[in-house]
């Protein structure tokens, strides 16, 4: 995502995010020897040799026995979904009707997708916030982040590490999840373990072994995308065990990966068709005064291959996209109309497009706002786009597995 200061309990915008796109603004990489306390070597020792998934097998699966009219939202033949994460005020996961209503009202057509936070560290499904957005007519979609409070990038893992994740010591508040998700009953977006492929969150394959050979496997595996695949189906499978088939995965990868290297690409940290319904990525221009100024396609293009070259058959949505306001170094209007002229034209896998429409302050004082109305003329080149009706306002259903609404 983007740059803005952290607050104890809620998760703001992320600082510096879009820097790496450059070799000479990239954020420092500090290496460092993890330890966690909290588990024991052997518990260790079983999860790097794969074997703590199996944990998961002795849970019985109640998804077989949920009824077969649970609803998905549907992928549109023609057309793409607009969405939004709205400024909320506070932080990300502090949604209101009335700041969504607002949005819609402004830009012109209703939102058939909105963005919204859920951090392990609140230990919670955000059952209040997806009434809301349900009961607005937008499917929610869950950034689902194991990150402990304050929420402060470029820390090292913590409690919710991967390790513990897989060691089963978050079993109960997945379960319980995963309870209140299936309760919910209406269709889910969830991103689990957003921008894996960075060095801002401490998930980052970076922090788990990063590129290392893992010589356990032949031909042997990065040692940090392995771990970050595993936690992923772990978290997945006990979701899906409690019968939650509501919900519709999203892997989500940063437009970049930060450090380079054939360790770190898309398609190293892909858990499988069978844990993935959306692939993600984050794509952003400017965000602050000391990025280069680059086009949408510019920021798009190289990510687009490689992320449809992972699975070719999923659908792709920009689960964040976004530009600031900085009329010295290029036209924010003339940004948002070409950018909704090649959603259309050059990247037609592209089926759903949630805008991060947020202003924040940055450490230095300055501002980054990517708020659609940071000018008149961002405004209206936004309402322009939105007009055209190959963007779709409101979400389409069918049944979970039906090709059919």
């Amino acid at each position: 995502m983007s740059t803005r200061k952290f607050t104890e309990g809620k998760r703001m915008k992320r600082p510096g995010h879009l820097q790496h796109i450059s070799p000479h603004t990239a954020r420092p990489v500090y290496k460092c020897k993890l330890q966690f306390r909290w588990i024991s070597s052997t518990t260790l020792i079983a999860i790097l040799l794969g074997l703590a998934i199996c944990s998961n097998q002795p849970l019985v699966c109640a998804a077989e026995k949920q009824a077969s009219t649970v609803q998905e939202l549907t992928v549109p033949e023609k057309g793409a979904y607009t969405g939004a994460y709205v400024d909320f005020g506070e932080g990300e996961d502090d949604v209101t009707l009335e700041a969504i209503e607002g949005f819609e009202k402004m830009v012109g057509k209703h939102q058939a997708i909105i963005g919204l936070g859920n951090f392990w560290g609140e230990q919670q499904f955000p059952i209040k916030n997806v009434h809301i957005v349900s009961s607005y007519g937008a499917v929610p979609l869950l950034y689902w982040s194991p990150w402990d409070k304050p929420y402060i990038e470029s820390a090292l893992p913590d409690r919710f590490n991967l390790y513990n994740i897989l060691g089963g010591m978050w079993d109960a508040y997945i379960d319980k999840w995963a309870d209140d998700a299936r309760n919910f009953g209406k269709p889910l977006l969830v991103a689990w373990g957003i921008e894996m492929n960075g060095t801002w969150f401490p998930w980052a394959g970076y922090y788990y072994g990063g590129g290392q050979s893992d010589s356990v496997n032949q031909p042997p595996d990065y040692l940090g995308p392995k771990i970050f695949k595993q936690a992923y189906r772990y978290v997945v499978d006990r979701v899906r065990a409690k019968g939650a088939r509501n919900i519709q995965w999203v892997f989500h990868l940063n437009n970049y990966s930060h450090p380079a290297g054939d360790w770190n690409h898309f398609a190293a940290y892909y858990p499988g068709s069978k844990y993935v319904d959306w692939l993600g990525l984050s794509i952003y221009g400017k965000l602050d005064k000391f990025m280069g100024w680059g086009s949408f396609f510019d920021v798009c293009n190289k990510a687009y291959q490689e992320v449809c070259k992972v699975d070719p058959s999923k659908p792709l949505m920009a689960a964040e996209w976004g530009v600031g306001e900085f009329p010295a170094a290029g036209n924010k209007a003339e940004w948002f109309k070409k950018a909704f002229s090649d959603f259309k034209e050059r990247f037609p896998r592209i089926k759903a497009a949630v805008y991060w429409h947020e202003r924040w302050q940055n450490s230095d004082e300055s501002y980054s706002n990517l708020r659609v109305n940071s000018s008149p003329e961002a405004l209206s080149a936004f309402r322009e786009g939105m007009e055209d009706a190959y963007w779709i306002g409101k979400p389409r259903f069918q049944i979970k597995g039906s090709s059919q609404p």
